[in-house]
Protein backbone atom coordinates (compact mmCIF):
# COMPACT_ATOMS: atom_id res chain seq x y z
CA UNK A 1 0.00 0.00 0.00
CA UNK A 2 0.99 3.53 -0.37
CA UNK A 3 1.37 3.76 3.16
CA UNK A 4 1.83 1.52 6.12
CA UNK A 5 -1.10 0.97 7.73
CA UNK A 6 0.10 -2.10 10.69
CA UNK A 7 0.29 -0.90 14.22
CA UNK A 8 3.89 -0.77 15.01
CA UNK A 9 2.76 -2.50 18.14
CA UNK A 10 0.85 -5.47 15.76
CA UNK A 11 3.15 -8.47 16.19
CA UNK A 12 2.53 -8.33 20.61
CA UNK A 13 -0.80 -8.84 19.77
CA UNK A 14 -0.60 -12.81 21.14
CA UNK A 15 -3.45 -14.69 22.94
CA UNK A 16 -2.15 -18.42 22.89
CA UNK A 17 -5.07 -19.04 25.13
CA UNK A 18 -7.71 -18.98 21.81
CA UNK A 19 -4.67 -19.96 19.68
CA UNK A 20 -3.61 -23.19 20.94
CA UNK A 21 -8.09 -23.92 19.46
CA UNK A 22 -6.56 -23.78 15.98
CA UNK A 23 -4.67 -27.24 16.46
CA UNK A 24 -6.98 -28.66 18.55
CA UNK A 25 -10.26 -28.11 16.24
CA UNK A 26 -7.88 -30.11 13.81
CA UNK A 27 -7.05 -32.67 15.82
CA UNK A 28 -10.99 -33.00 16.71
CA UNK A 29 -11.69 -33.04 13.06
CA UNK A 30 -9.45 -36.07 12.87
CA UNK A 31 -11.56 -37.84 15.80
CA UNK A 32 -9.47 -37.07 18.47
CA UNK A 33 -11.74 -36.28 21.19
CA UNK A 34 -10.72 -32.93 23.20
CA UNK A 35 -11.15 -31.91 26.68
CA UNK A 36 -10.68 -28.00 27.10
CA UNK A 37 -8.31 -27.01 29.56
CA UNK A 38 -7.07 -23.88 27.84
CA UNK A 39 -9.44 -21.17 28.79
CA UNK A 40 -11.39 -19.99 31.88
CA UNK A 41 -14.96 -20.11 31.15
CA UNK A 42 -16.85 -21.69 34.64
CA UNK A 43 -20.18 -21.99 32.35
CA UNK A 44 -18.26 -23.71 29.28
CA UNK A 45 -17.25 -26.45 31.95
CA UNK A 46 -20.82 -27.24 33.85
CA UNK A 47 -20.91 -23.99 36.04
CA UNK A 48 -24.35 -23.72 36.65
CA UNK A 49 -25.72 -20.15 38.02
CA UNK A 50 -27.67 -20.54 40.85
CA UNK A 51 -31.94 -20.60 40.17
CA UNK A 52 -31.92 -17.59 42.54
CA UNK A 53 -29.60 -15.41 40.65
CA UNK A 54 -31.43 -16.27 37.24
CA UNK A 55 -34.85 -15.60 38.87
CA UNK A 56 -33.24 -11.80 39.99
CA UNK A 57 -32.09 -11.39 36.64
CA UNK A 58 -35.54 -12.29 34.75
CA UNK A 59 -37.03 -10.48 37.43
CA UNK A 60 -35.11 -7.25 36.45
CA UNK A 61 -35.99 -8.11 32.30
CA UNK A 62 -39.70 -8.50 33.03
CA UNK A 63 -40.47 -5.74 35.55
CA UNK A 64 -39.91 -2.80 32.87
CA UNK A 65 -37.79 -1.99 30.37
CA UNK A 66 -35.33 0.48 31.52
CA UNK A 67 -32.46 -2.91 31.59
CA UNK A 68 -33.13 -2.56 27.92
CA UNK A 69 -32.04 1.16 27.48
CA UNK A 70 -28.78 3.12 27.51
CA UNK A 71 -26.61 3.42 30.92
CA UNK A 72 -24.79 6.47 31.77
CA UNK A 73 -21.42 7.05 30.55
CA UNK A 74 -19.79 5.94 33.71
CA UNK A 75 -22.21 2.98 34.93
CA UNK A 76 -25.87 3.25 36.80
CA UNK A 77 -25.85 5.64 39.51
CA UNK A 78 -27.73 3.36 41.64
CA UNK A 79 -24.58 0.70 40.93
CA UNK A 80 -22.02 2.81 41.53
CA UNK A 81 -23.24 4.12 44.79
CA UNK A 82 -24.11 0.43 46.12
CA UNK A 83 -20.25 -0.70 44.89
CA UNK A 84 -18.88 2.56 46.79
CA UNK A 85 -20.54 1.65 50.10
CA UNK A 86 -19.27 -1.61 49.94
CA UNK A 87 -15.74 -0.86 49.56
CA UNK A 88 -15.73 1.44 51.43
CA UNK A 89 -16.57 -0.55 54.34
CA UNK A 90 -13.20 -2.73 53.88
CA UNK A 91 -11.71 0.31 55.00
CA UNK A 92 -8.98 1.78 53.37
CA UNK A 93 -8.95 4.07 50.80
CA UNK A 94 -12.08 5.65 50.21
CA UNK A 95 -13.88 6.36 47.10
CA UNK A 96 -16.65 7.79 45.79
CA UNK A 97 -19.55 7.30 42.94
CA UNK A 98 -17.38 9.51 40.39
CA UNK A 99 -14.24 6.92 40.86
CA UNK A 100 -16.16 4.19 39.44
CA UNK A 101 -16.24 3.44 35.31
CA UNK A 102 -18.29 0.56 33.71
CA UNK A 103 -16.25 -1.27 30.23
CA UNK A 104 -17.94 -4.23 28.09
CA UNK A 105 -15.84 -6.48 30.33
CA UNK A 106 -12.23 -6.23 31.95
CA UNK A 107 -11.00 -6.71 28.24
CA UNK A 108 -11.98 -3.65 27.12
CA UNK A 109 -11.24 -2.15 30.48
CA UNK A 110 -8.08 -3.47 29.87
CA UNK A 111 -7.53 -2.37 25.82
CA UNK A 112 -8.62 1.19 27.17
CA UNK A 113 -6.25 1.19 30.03
CA UNK A 114 -3.30 1.10 27.97
CA UNK A 115 -4.65 2.22 24.01
CA UNK A 116 -4.81 5.99 26.31
CA UNK A 117 -1.46 5.95 28.05
CA UNK A 118 1.36 7.82 26.95
CA UNK A 119 2.82 5.83 23.83
CA UNK A 120 6.33 6.02 25.91
CA UNK A 121 4.96 5.52 29.18
CA UNK A 122 5.53 1.69 30.04
CA UNK A 123 3.45 -0.64 32.69
CA UNK A 124 5.65 -3.31 34.46
CA UNK A 125 3.53 -6.87 34.99
CA UNK A 126 4.52 -9.95 35.80
CA UNK A 127 6.06 -13.01 34.59
CA UNK A 128 4.31 -15.16 33.73
CA UNK A 129 1.48 -12.95 31.95
CA UNK A 130 -1.97 -12.93 31.70
CA UNK A 131 -2.14 -12.04 27.54
CA UNK A 132 -4.91 -9.65 27.60
CA UNK A 133 -2.66 -7.23 29.71
CA UNK A 134 1.00 -7.74 28.13
CA UNK A 135 -0.11 -7.93 24.66
CA UNK A 136 -2.26 -4.89 25.10
CA UNK A 137 0.93 -3.34 26.80
CA UNK A 138 3.30 -4.29 24.76
CA UNK A 139 1.36 -3.08 21.54
CA UNK A 140 0.12 0.32 22.67
CA UNK A 141 4.15 0.80 23.19
CA UNK A 142 4.88 -1.16 19.66
CA UNK A 143 7.63 -3.05 21.83
CA UNK A 144 7.84 -6.09 24.23
CA UNK A 145 5.96 -5.91 27.24
CA UNK A 146 8.23 -5.53 30.31
CA UNK A 147 8.00 -7.84 33.34
CA UNK A 148 9.09 -8.53 36.52
CA UNK A 149 9.53 -12.46 37.47
CA UNK A 150 7.31 -14.50 39.27
CA UNK A 151 9.54 -17.26 41.71
CA UNK A 152 8.37 -20.91 40.84
CA UNK A 153 10.00 -21.98 43.67
CA UNK A 154 8.91 -19.56 46.48
CA UNK A 155 5.19 -20.39 45.38
CA UNK A 156 5.35 -17.63 42.48
CA UNK A 157 5.55 -14.62 44.68
CA UNK A 158 6.93 -11.91 43.10
CA UNK A 159 10.69 -11.24 43.21
CA UNK A 160 10.49 -7.71 44.68
CA UNK A 161 14.11 -7.22 44.51
CA UNK A 162 13.95 -7.91 40.22
CA UNK A 163 10.71 -5.64 40.36
CA UNK A 164 12.75 -2.26 41.86
CA UNK A 165 15.83 -2.81 39.72
CA UNK A 166 13.81 -3.45 36.31
CA UNK A 167 12.16 -0.02 36.95
CA UNK A 168 14.91 1.67 38.63
CA UNK A 169 16.67 1.11 35.58
CA UNK A 170 13.99 2.13 33.13
CA UNK A 171 12.87 5.54 33.43
CA UNK A 172 10.28 4.88 30.90
CA UNK A 173 8.36 2.36 33.27
CA UNK A 174 4.81 4.52 34.73
CA UNK A 175 3.07 1.88 35.91
CA UNK A 176 2.87 -1.46 38.01
CA UNK A 177 0.71 -3.99 37.29
CA UNK A 178 -0.44 -6.72 39.51
CA UNK A 179 -3.06 -9.50 39.36
CA UNK A 180 -4.15 -10.34 42.42
CA UNK A 181 -5.38 -13.99 42.52
CA UNK A 182 -2.67 -14.26 39.49
CA UNK A 183 -3.76 -15.57 36.14
CA UNK A 184 -2.18 -18.11 34.98
CA UNK A 185 -0.39 -19.01 38.74
CA UNK A 186 -3.15 -19.23 40.99
CA UNK A 187 -1.14 -16.56 43.61
CA UNK A 188 -2.95 -14.67 46.14
CA UNK A 189 -0.44 -11.94 46.66
CA UNK A 190 0.55 -11.69 50.61
CA UNK A 191 -0.47 -8.66 52.10
CA UNK A 192 3.51 -7.60 53.13
CA UNK A 193 4.19 -8.06 49.24
CA UNK A 194 1.44 -5.47 48.04
CA UNK A 195 2.46 -3.24 50.74
CA UNK A 196 6.20 -3.50 49.39
CA UNK A 197 5.01 -2.46 45.78
CA UNK A 198 3.10 0.14 47.09
CA UNK A 199 6.45 1.25 48.71
CA UNK A 200 8.29 1.10 45.16
CA UNK A 201 5.62 3.17 43.21
CA UNK A 202 5.60 5.79 45.62
CA UNK A 203 9.13 5.76 46.03
CA UNK A 204 9.65 6.34 42.00
CA UNK A 205 6.38 8.03 41.54
CA UNK A 206 4.13 5.41 39.73
CA UNK A 207 0.71 4.59 40.09
CA UNK A 208 -0.57 1.13 40.32
CA UNK A 209 -2.93 -1.41 38.44
CA UNK A 210 -4.57 -4.35 40.25
CA UNK A 211 -6.73 -6.68 38.40
CA UNK A 212 -8.99 -7.96 40.89
CA UNK A 213 -11.39 -10.02 39.15
CA UNK A 214 -11.15 -13.30 41.16
CA UNK A 215 -10.81 -11.41 44.06
CA UNK A 216 -14.03 -13.86 45.34
CA UNK A 217 -12.68 -16.47 44.64
CA UNK A 218 -9.71 -17.32 47.10
CA UNK A 219 -9.28 -20.76 49.60
CA UNK A 220 -7.46 -22.65 52.09
CA UNK A 221 -6.28 -20.46 55.04
CA UNK A 222 -5.02 -17.44 52.63
CA UNK A 223 -7.12 -13.55 52.74
CA UNK A 224 -7.28 -11.23 49.68
CA UNK A 225 -6.15 -7.93 50.59
CA UNK A 226 -7.52 -5.19 48.05
CA UNK A 227 -5.71 -2.78 46.69
CA UNK A 228 -7.60 -0.14 48.26
CA UNK A 229 -6.78 -1.69 51.60
CA UNK A 230 -3.02 -0.80 51.05
CA UNK A 231 -2.39 1.85 48.79
CA UNK A 232 -2.61 4.53 50.96
CA UNK A 233 -1.85 8.07 48.97
CA UNK A 234 -0.58 5.90 45.56
CA UNK A 235 -2.68 6.87 42.56
CA UNK A 236 -4.20 3.40 41.49
CA UNK A 237 -6.54 1.74 39.16
CA UNK A 238 -8.53 -1.64 40.87
CA UNK A 239 -10.57 -4.18 37.68
CA UNK A 240 -12.89 -5.92 39.25
CA UNK A 241 -16.14 -7.41 37.00
CA UNK A 242 -18.59 -10.23 36.59
CA UNK A 243 -17.30 -12.77 34.66
CA UNK A 244 -15.70 -15.35 37.14
CA UNK A 245 -17.45 -15.21 40.66
CA UNK A 246 -21.27 -15.39 39.08
CA UNK A 247 -20.54 -16.69 37.06
CA UNK A 248 -21.31 -14.41 33.80
CA UNK A 249 -18.97 -14.42 31.32
CA UNK A 250 -21.13 -13.56 28.74
CA UNK A 251 -22.41 -10.25 30.41
CA UNK A 252 -19.37 -8.66 29.43
CA UNK A 253 -19.83 -6.18 32.92
CA UNK A 254 -16.78 -5.10 34.38
CA UNK A 255 -15.88 -1.70 36.46
CA UNK A 256 -12.32 0.39 37.29
CA UNK A 257 -12.16 1.89 40.74
CA UNK A 258 -9.83 4.93 40.59
CA UNK A 259 -7.77 5.77 43.78
CA UNK A 260 -6.37 9.06 44.83
CA UNK A 261 -6.84 10.48 41.35
CA UNK A 262 -6.91 14.22 43.02
CA UNK A 263 -2.75 13.59 44.52
CA UNK A 264 -1.49 13.42 40.87
CA UNK A 265 -2.69 15.91 38.05
CA UNK A 266 -1.16 13.60 35.45
CA UNK A 267 -2.66 10.54 36.67
CA UNK A 268 -6.35 12.77 37.45
CA UNK A 269 -6.03 13.44 33.52
CA UNK A 270 -5.53 10.21 32.81
CA UNK A 271 -8.36 8.86 34.64
CA UNK A 272 -10.46 11.43 32.32
CA UNK A 273 -9.42 10.27 29.22
CA UNK A 274 -10.43 6.99 30.16
CA UNK A 275 -14.27 8.46 30.82
CA UNK A 276 -13.98 10.59 27.33
CA UNK A 277 -13.06 7.90 25.93
CA UNK A 278 -16.23 5.62 27.17
CA UNK A 279 -17.80 8.85 26.25
CA UNK A 280 -17.48 8.09 22.98
CA UNK A 281 -19.11 4.72 22.77
CA UNK A 282 -22.25 6.15 24.88
CA UNK A 283 -22.53 3.18 27.50
CA UNK A 284 -21.63 -0.06 29.10
CA UNK A 285 -23.87 -3.34 28.81
CA UNK A 286 -26.89 -1.90 31.24
CA UNK A 287 -28.40 -5.13 31.83
CA UNK A 288 -25.76 -6.70 34.57
CA UNK A 289 -25.43 -3.42 36.03
CA UNK A 290 -29.20 -3.43 36.89
CA UNK A 291 -28.84 -6.79 39.08
CA UNK A 292 -24.99 -6.12 40.47
CA UNK A 293 -26.74 -5.04 43.77
CA UNK A 294 -29.73 -7.19 44.40
CA UNK A 295 -27.39 -10.49 43.87
CA UNK A 296 -24.32 -8.65 46.26
CA UNK A 297 -26.20 -8.22 48.76
CA UNK A 298 -28.33 -11.12 48.66
CA UNK A 299 -27.58 -13.24 51.57
CA UNK A 300 -27.28 -16.16 50.04
CA UNK A 301 -24.39 -14.92 47.76
CA UNK A 302 -21.57 -14.95 50.20
CA UNK A 303 -22.72 -18.52 50.97
CA UNK A 304 -22.75 -19.41 47.41
CA UNK A 305 -18.97 -17.74 47.07
CA UNK A 306 -18.20 -19.64 50.17
CA UNK A 307 -18.87 -23.26 48.51
CA UNK A 308 -17.75 -22.30 45.16
CA UNK A 309 -14.29 -21.35 47.15
CA UNK A 310 -14.43 -25.18 49.16
CA UNK A 311 -14.80 -26.12 45.73
CA UNK A 312 -11.63 -25.24 44.09
CA UNK A 313 -9.38 -25.35 47.02
CA UNK A 314 -10.26 -29.23 47.20
CA UNK A 315 -9.68 -29.60 43.82
CA UNK A 316 -6.54 -27.84 44.47
CA UNK A 317 -5.50 -30.20 46.44
CA UNK A 318 -5.75 -33.11 44.19
CA UNK A 319 -4.07 -31.94 41.36
CA UNK A 320 -0.95 -30.35 43.88
CA UNK A 321 -1.23 -34.26 45.59
CA UNK A 322 -1.09 -35.30 42.12
CA UNK A 323 1.17 -33.12 39.90
CA UNK A 324 3.90 -32.48 43.43
CA UNK A 325 5.16 -36.09 43.09
CA UNK A 326 6.17 -36.05 39.30
CA UNK A 327 10.02 -35.60 39.03
CA UNK A 328 11.67 -32.65 36.75
CA UNK A 329 8.60 -30.10 37.21
CA UNK A 330 7.56 -27.73 40.02
CA UNK A 331 3.78 -27.41 40.99
CA UNK A 332 3.36 -24.70 43.65
CA UNK A 333 -0.39 -25.09 44.89
CA UNK A 334 -2.65 -21.95 43.84
CA UNK A 335 -4.86 -20.77 46.42
CA UNK A 336 -6.90 -18.33 44.01
CA UNK A 337 -8.94 -18.32 41.20
CA UNK A 338 -8.93 -21.25 39.23
CA UNK A 339 -5.68 -21.97 37.41
CA UNK A 340 -2.45 -23.95 38.09
CA UNK A 341 0.74 -23.26 36.24
CA UNK A 342 3.74 -26.18 35.82
CA UNK A 343 6.92 -25.29 35.33
CA UNK A 344 9.66 -27.77 33.52
CA UNK A 345 13.02 -27.39 35.81
CA UNK A 346 15.86 -25.87 33.62
CA UNK A 347 17.45 -28.73 31.40
CA UNK A 348 14.50 -31.65 31.34
CA UNK A 349 12.87 -30.48 27.92
CA UNK A 350 14.69 -31.66 24.95
CA UNK A 351 13.35 -31.15 20.88
CA UNK A 352 13.73 -35.21 20.85
CA UNK A 353 11.23 -35.90 23.14
CA UNK A 354 7.48 -37.62 21.92
CA UNK A 355 4.55 -39.39 23.24
CA UNK A 356 3.35 -42.33 21.24
CA UNK A 357 0.31 -40.87 19.02
CA UNK A 358 -2.29 -43.58 17.71
CA UNK A 359 -3.58 -41.15 15.33
CA UNK A 360 -1.90 -41.20 12.03
CA UNK A 361 -3.34 -37.73 10.97
CA UNK A 362 -2.73 -36.46 14.05
CA UNK A 363 0.70 -37.25 14.33
CA UNK A 364 1.16 -36.18 11.14
CA UNK A 365 0.40 -32.58 11.77
CA UNK A 366 1.88 -32.28 15.26
CA UNK A 367 5.14 -33.50 13.15
CA UNK A 368 4.30 -30.72 10.41
CA UNK A 369 3.76 -28.26 13.23
CA UNK A 370 7.58 -29.31 15.26
CA UNK A 371 9.42 -31.50 13.35
CA UNK A 372 10.05 -35.27 13.07
CA UNK A 373 11.61 -36.47 16.17
CA UNK A 374 15.72 -36.13 16.94
CA UNK A 375 15.58 -33.03 14.55
CA UNK A 376 15.56 -29.66 15.79
CA UNK A 377 11.94 -28.72 13.89
CA UNK A 378 10.46 -25.43 13.31
CA UNK A 379 12.30 -22.66 14.43
CA UNK A 380 9.69 -20.97 16.14
CA UNK A 381 8.28 -23.71 18.63
CA UNK A 382 8.96 -23.10 22.27
CA UNK A 383 10.12 -26.80 24.22
CA UNK A 384 6.76 -26.21 26.03
CA UNK A 385 4.57 -25.90 23.48
CA UNK A 386 6.00 -28.38 21.35
CA UNK A 387 5.06 -30.45 24.60
CA UNK A 388 1.43 -29.06 24.54
CA UNK A 389 1.05 -30.77 20.79
CA UNK A 390 2.25 -34.31 21.47
CA UNK A 391 -0.39 -34.16 24.76
CA UNK A 392 -2.91 -32.72 22.47
CA UNK A 393 -2.87 -35.26 19.86
CA UNK A 394 -2.07 -38.16 22.36
CA UNK A 395 -4.55 -37.75 25.02
CA UNK A 396 -6.87 -34.78 23.93
CA UNK A 397 -6.37 -32.83 27.15
CA UNK A 398 -5.75 -29.13 25.82
CA UNK A 399 -3.59 -26.80 28.00
CA UNK A 400 -1.72 -23.89 27.84
CA UNK A 401 2.29 -23.13 26.98
CA UNK A 402 3.57 -21.02 30.00
CA UNK A 403 5.55 -19.75 26.91
CA UNK A 404 2.55 -18.23 25.66
CA UNK A 405 2.10 -16.07 28.73
CA UNK A 406 4.85 -13.53 28.06
CA UNK A 407 7.31 -15.68 30.01
CA UNK A 408 10.68 -17.35 29.70
CA UNK A 409 10.13 -20.61 31.93
CA UNK A 410 8.74 -23.47 29.77
CA UNK A 411 5.67 -25.37 31.50
CA UNK A 412 1.84 -25.14 31.11
CA UNK A 413 -1.38 -23.93 32.66
CA UNK A 414 -4.58 -26.02 33.08
CA UNK A 415 -7.78 -25.33 35.32
CA UNK A 416 -9.26 -26.46 38.30
CA UNK A 417 -12.61 -26.01 36.41
CA UNK A 418 -13.56 -29.27 35.46
CA UNK A 419 -16.93 -30.48 37.59
CA UNK A 420 -17.00 -33.72 37.30
CA UNK A 421 -14.35 -34.90 39.90
CA UNK A 422 -13.97 -38.19 38.26
CA UNK A 423 -13.02 -36.69 34.79
CA UNK A 424 -10.93 -33.65 36.70
CA UNK A 425 -8.73 -36.94 38.81
CA UNK A 426 -8.12 -38.62 35.61
CA UNK A 427 -7.24 -35.64 33.50
CA UNK A 428 -4.78 -34.49 36.45
CA UNK A 429 -3.30 -37.97 36.54
CA UNK A 430 -3.23 -38.47 32.83
CA UNK A 431 -1.12 -35.44 32.53
CA UNK A 432 1.13 -36.60 35.47
CA UNK A 433 2.08 -39.76 33.64
CA UNK A 434 2.38 -38.26 30.34
CA UNK A 435 5.14 -35.78 31.55
CA UNK A 436 7.07 -38.58 33.22
CA UNK A 437 6.54 -40.69 29.69
CA UNK A 438 7.30 -37.80 27.82
CA UNK A 439 10.77 -36.59 29.71
CA UNK A 440 11.91 -40.25 29.23
CA UNK A 441 11.27 -40.73 26.09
Amino acid sequence: MRNNIVHPGADELTYEIREIVDVGRKLENFGVEMLWENIGDPVAKGEIVPDWIRNIIQKTIADDDKSFGYSPTKGLLETRKFLVEMRNKEGGTQITEEDILFFNGLGDAISKVYTYLNKNARVIGPNPAYPTHSSAEGAHAGSHHIAYNLNPHRNWLPDIDDMRNKIKYNPAVAGILIINPDNPTGIVYPKPILESIVDIAREFDLFIISDEVYSEIVYGDTKFTSLSEVIGDVPGIAMRGLSKEIPWPGARCGWIETYNKETDKVFERYVKTLVDAKMLEVCSTTLPQWVIPEVFSDKRYSEYLKKKSENYSKKADIAYKILSKVPGIIAPKPNGAFYMSVVFEDGVLSNGQTLPIENKKAKELVEELVGPPHERGKQDISPDKRFVYYLMASTGICVVPLSGFNSDLYGFRITLLETDMDVFENTFNTVAEKIKQYVKS
